[in-house]
């Protein structure tokens, strides 16, 4: 009887545990670096290069987005990214598994989003044994400084996350949160944008 069996970067795809030291998911790291490389090194002037290179590395882009260098990540195929995205220096994507990201997401200096995780027992750790989840982050979303977005997470539309957050659950929409744990503080509501534009005239 023929028996399906996984390739490493199956097993990855699908959730389950997998080695990452494998021959072909290396090969792939590698040559994601290589793109992520030439991006953080192309002088400032070139921002028609950039995007082009994030569209070669990314899985899928749309019409406007802009990232900052440098920029780091795994394999780049599993990110996702809506319109009008933008993200500041130091963005970590550890995207083992798939990172998909809304439109008009803003992303603060030095924020990680990581899907990957290791077993918690010594012994399985060294033998190279990791697994991975996805992370989902809906549209209208701003993300503060400094936040760590960990495996598995899903966080709504019209969201606000604190700086220093640390996201280890899912978040609602329409929400402040905030904290490590990072946690609901309140509902964003039309009275929010009252109070940020009482000093100022939109328009003028």
């Amino acid at each position: 009887m023929e028996t399906n069996i996984l390739s490493e970067k199956q097993k990855m795809l699908a959730g389950k545990a997998y080695q990452a030291g494998d021959a072909e998911l290396s090969k792939e790291r590698l040559k994601a670096r290589e793109i992520v490389y030439e991006f953080n090194h192309l002088a400032p002037k070139f921002i028609k290069q950039r995007k082009e290179l994030l569209k070669k590395l990314f899985g899928k882009t749309k019409k406007m987005f802009y990232v900052e260098p440098p920029f780091r990540c795994d394999y780049g195929y599993n990110i996702e990214i809506g319109d009008n995205f933008y993200a500041n220096f130091n963005l970590v994507i550890l995207d083992c598994a798939k990172v998909s990201i809304g439109n008009s997401v803003f992303i603060a200096p030095n924020v990680a989003i990581y899907t990957a995780g290791h077993p918690m027992h010594a012994h399985l750790r060294d033998q190279e044994w990791e697994w991975a989840q996805e992370v989902t982050i809906g549209n209208s979303v701003w993300i503060g400084g400094n936040v760590v977005i960990n495996p598995g997470v899903k966080i709504g539309s019209n969201v606000v996350i604190g700086s220093g957050s640390i996201v280890t659950r899912d978040i609602p929409d329409n929400v402040f949160a905030a904290g490590n744990p990072c946690r609901v503080i309140r509902q964003i509501t039309d009275a929010d944008k009252d109070f940020y534009y009482k000093d100022f005239k939109l328009g003028e």
